[in-house]
């Protein structure tokens, strides 16, 4: 049996040797996850009217309805042991229908990849307790979606079909037929969309409950992938201990074929299925589908496949008539908010936009008029929540500095006011009648604190302060927050972690920990507590940098890599690394870097490029060449290979060992499903052909995130336990 660490001998760089045999260190376990998590509130599933919600008991067996105000339990709505004709011993989760009748209660749930899942789905009337099974014919059942009226469940097969199940009459109805694995996919979108467009559900009820609308995917010609799958020791597979399995999937890499995508409606009265026409060409995505308001406005949002404009039409679905009612177009990628965040309302829709240079809120009519600019200024709108019955706004933004969020009330006459504090990142979620809103806030000392108010900013109750939280990482290391400049002297936004006894007469190791990927920020003052305050507690100084093509800044900032990642991050990399190798505090020959995902790829780049200051490197689940990754990414920022050849080529760490002289090291999952593991194995072989080679350490079956069965936990043992033997 061959060994998987890849160690080339011959014409290989004499690197330091790591020392074998190493144990977790299990005094870094509270510091990552999931011992660092803090206690997380969701958003309920509110009444109509706001005054009320309901919650699932801790034992899974009662949903209780609350009062929203008091937070005090008012009835029992469902208990699994008074159930009529169905008995169940517990529940996972459940959804309250839209008119408060019913609930659509879930066991078993399977996760089928980072947004789906699949599981065994119940209806529960709530006034007879008659509860049954969403469907005789399918034992698992995905993306279950209530008519308006609560009367049917739209909901996917595991044959990628749509089927209707209607409650008054327990009866179920295919509504369509041609779904076929690694086909047609109806209803759900393919893994590609569900990734990249962060959707799991394809379909839209008509307000008359008349018309169901979906998307189909034809996936036939887009490529599949296949990753192998072991026995492994963390959730055996015993089917495979002594032949290897093996998951197949269509996952379309840059400049391969993506799924054909169509709209479709389904009549429930006639039970009739009809295209529907969408008159443009030019069109690659549909990334949503809504109703707007009315039952005969389908509001269809499309990209292009350079993902630069977006149309949205509105269709009529019985009559089959749409018009072109906003485009939205760009120089560079359109700011993916613009098309996952519409907010459809009775008589108006409301788009995010960067057209000014900055992210804001835009209102329209849906006749295509421009009815009100919302925001406007040199700051980013970073998330739109609604309008109350006054007319006020309510929006998150980067209007205080773009380390921070801050939700802020806009009235009818434009004015701000922020109702959350101006330094730190809060959140909020309002009810259904925006006469309640729950703030989340925190910052880099406070852990997360969500509070009740009214709508005129009355503070009503504390619902959860992580005090314990807070009382159990008191003392460790705090983030300090700087600025510091590039080599264009712009100032990047940064922080440090120093070492709680730190001396300015001592000399620190460094590590740099950065994602850099477009649009992403690792500099936010929110509360997070991870490997970061460990290490600075064993000694390391910790900085993250905030380079070009990081968010929060406005579209200059962001755009300036398009079509050629990984130059202007590494430059930028470089340039922090040089200046903290200035400060008295720091050890210039001990700087190392390090990144997960997007961060491992500029792990990669950052320490082949000329001038590279690391003394060694950690880089986890990297990309190694944008040709290996899918499409809507992948071409969002570099267009297809054949359009910008010579950028993937420059923006390939696989291009660029011969640049690599030091220790690096290299971890990733057999079984990421996101960046495969050939992209390790395709550089391991890069580094062998040009007489290098690197640390490897691999982790069976596991995917992208490396969890479960303290794997989190061996992943930063093993990257602290490298630093410190390479720069110690």
């Amino acid at each position: 049996m061959k060994k998987l660490f890849l160690q080339v001998i011959a014409l290989a760089v004499m690197l330091p040797a790591v020392a074998a045999n190493i144990s977790d260190d299990r005094s870094l376990a509270p510091f990552v996850y999931p011992e660092n998590a803090s206690v997380k509130v969701d958003k309920p599933a509110y009444m109509a009217d706001g005054l009320s919600y309901l919650r699932l008991s801790e034992d899974g067996k009662k949903v209780v309805k609350v009062d929203t105000r008091s937070g005090k339990e008012l009835e029992t709505v469902m208990d699994v042991t008074h159930t009529r004709e169905t008995t169940i011993a517990s529940i996972d989760d459940f959804v309250l229908s839209p008119d408060g009748s019913k609930l659509l209660v879930s066991r078993e749930r399977k996760m089928i990849y980072r947004r789906s899942s699949m599981a065994k789905y119940y209806v529960y009337e709530i006034r007879t307790r008659l509860l049954h099974p969403l469907s005789e014919k399918f034992e698992y059942q995905r993306a279950p979606l209530f008519s308006p009226d609560g009367r049917m469940v739209a909901f996917v097969g595991n044959d990628n079909n749509i089927h209707l199940h209607k409650i008054d009459f327990g009866s179920e109805i295919d509504v369509t037929t041609d779904g076929s694995v690694d086909h047609v996919i109806n209803g759900v979108p393919d893994w590609v969309y569900e990734e990249e467009f962060t959707t799991s559900v394809s379909m839209a009820w008509a307000p008359d409950n008349q018309t169901l609308c979906y998307i189909k995917y034809n996936e036939s010609d887009v490529p599949a992938f296949s990753f192998p799958l072991y026995e492994g020791s963390c959730e055996p597979m015993r089917q495979y201990a002594l032949y290897p399995g093996s998951f197949t999937y269509k996952y379309p890499v840059a400049g391969e074929p993506n799924s054909r995508v169509s709209v479709h409606s389904y009549d429930v009265d006639n039970r009739k299925t009809k295209n529907l026409d969408i008159p443009a060409t030019g069109i690659e995505y549909i990334p949503r589908i809504a109703y707007g308001g009315s039952p005969d406005r389908l509001i269809v949002a499309t990209l292009n496949r350079a993902q630069t404009r977006m149309e949205l039409f509105s269709l009529n679905p019985r009559s089959n008539v749409a018009k072109s009612i906003l485009v939205e177009e760009s120089d560079a990628w359109l700011d993916p908010l613009t098309y996952e965040d519409l907010t459809f309302n009775a008589d108006n829709f409301v788009v995010l936009s960067t057209r000014s240079g900055f992210t804001h809120a835009y209102q329209y009519t849906y006749a295509g008029a421009l009815s009100r600019t919302l925001t406007k200024g040199d700051f980013n709108v970073t998330a739109y929540y609604g309008s109350d019955l006054k007319g006020n706004h309510y929006v998150q933004s980067t209007v205080t500095g773009a380390i921070n969020r801050v939700v802020s009330r806009i009235d009818i006459k434009g004015v701000m006011k922020h109702i959350t504090p101006e330094r730190g990142t809060g959140s909020a979620w309002f009810t259904p009648a925006m006469n309640f809103y729950t703030v989340n806030y925190s910052n880099s000392a406070k852990p997360a604190c969500y509070t009740l108010c009214s709508i005129d900013g009355k503070e009503l109750r504390v619902i959860e302060d992580n005090a314990a939280v807070a009382a159990k990482y008191a003392g460790m290391p705090a983030k300090e927050f700087i600025t510091i400049p590039n080599d264009e002297g712009a100032q990047m936004n940064a922080y440090i972690i120093k070492p709680s006894d730190f001396s300015p007469s001592r000399r620190y190791p460094v590590i740099m920990h950065q994602y850099s990927g477009p649009g992403s920020q690792q500099v936010l003052d929110s509360w997070s507590v991870d490997w970061m305050q460990y290490a600075a507690g064993k000694g390391y100084v910790v900085v993250c940098v905030d380079g070009r093509g990081t968010g929060g800044r406005g579209r200059a900032w962001e755009t300036a890599v398009y079509k050629n990642l990984g130059h202007y991050e590494t430059l930028d990399q470089h340039a922090a690394a040089r200046w903290m190798a200035r400060q008295p505090y720091v050890d210039s020959a001990r700087i190392g870097i390090c990144g997960w995902s997007y961060g491992g790829y500029e792990t990669l780049m950052a320490v082949s490029s000329a001038g590279s200051p690391y003394a060694a490197a950690v880089a986890i689940a990297p990309v190694t060449d944008w040709r290996y990754y899918d499409t809507i990414y992948a071409e969002r920022y570099m267009l297809t290979p054949r359009e910008n050849e010579d950028g993937y080529r420059r923006s390939a760490p696989i291009n660029a060992v011969g640049g690599l002289s030091v220790p690096l090291l290299i971890m990733h999952g057999t079984a990421d499903d996101n960046v495969h593991f050939m992209n390790t194995v395709q550089y391991t072989s890069a580094l062998q052909a040009a007489g290098k080679w690197c640390d490897l350490f691999i982790y069976p079956n596991m995917n992208h995130s490396i969890n479960g069965c303290d794997a989190r936990l061996s992943v930063y043992s093993r990257m602290l336990g490298y630093f410190d033997a390479n720069m110690r």
